[in-house]
């Protein structure tokens, strides 16, 4: 009987160790499959404005892929401004400290694909941060909302302008919902207002340049929404 005693024991010891060294393989396994381990590809609209004042629709897409802790940028047709450089290093480095993934082992890789020969400028540093922070979570954010506005060091988003015109594009393109920066959800523009005056013989005209403030919502007809920094604006992608 004391055997017998002596062997269930054992047996259930071998059971307990058995399952807890299963269950620590489990949570390895989580570990090696955390979002910043895989390789993801997302792609996202950014509304910009061309070189001749046009609002368009640039699409933008972030990889990332096993690497050196490398960012590379891949531009087809596009002169590619040194502050947009720089906007691309500051969203990288905002998408890891909110994510808090260790990109050592990965190369993040940009690629911007547009018909427009110039795209430039930081107004699609916000933009970048949240492609960036897709592609490290491996997560598809919405594809009817866009985002314009630059990106801080600190995660804050900064005042652009054409918001009118990139508000506009988005509409276009499908887009039923644009993001814009802290206090831009109206624009301030300079219109010419022109008055006449017919006199015998000739008609004079004088034309002033005043300013209106124009309601970008009301004006293209689609959702504006005003965030201040990349947490906020992540609740509209996901």
């Amino acid at each position: 009987m004391r055997t017998v005693v002596i062997v269930a024991i054992f047996f259930l010891l071998g059971f307990v160790l058995s399952n807890a060294l299963f269950t620590h393989e489990k949570i390895i396994y989580v570990q090696m499959k955390s979002p910043g381990s895989n390789e993801s590809s997302i792609t996202m609209r950014v509304p910009a404005v061309d070189e001749n004042g046009n609002g368009v629709l640039v699409d933008l897409t972030v990889e990332t892929r096993p690497g050196k802790n490398r960012i590379l940028a891949n531009i087809d047709k596009l002169l590619f401004w040194v502050d947009t450089q720089h906007s691309i290093q500051t969203a990288k480095e905002v998408a890891v400290n909110l994510t808090g993934i260790d990109t050592s082992g990965l190369d993040i890789i940009y690629t911007i694909n547009t018909n427009a020969s110039i795209v430039g400028g930081p107004s699609a540093g916000a933009a970048l941060t949240v492609a960036t922070i897709s592609a490290l979570l491996n997560k598809t954010p919405r594809k009817d909302v866009v985002i314009t506005g630059t990106i801080n060091p600190d995660g804050t988003i900064g005042e652009v302008g054409g918001i009118l015109e990139k508000a506009e594009a988005a509409k276009r393109g499908g887009a039923k919902m644009i993001l814009v920066p802290k206090g831009q959800r109206t624009e301030v523009k300079v219109v010419p207002n022109e008055t006449c005056v017919s006199k015998p013989g000739f008609l004079y005209c004088e034309t002033v340049y005043v300013k209106k403030r124009i309601d970008i919502s009301k004006r293209v007809g689609i959702t504006v929404r005003e965030v201040e920094n990349i947490s906020e604006a992540l609740g509209y992608f996901f």
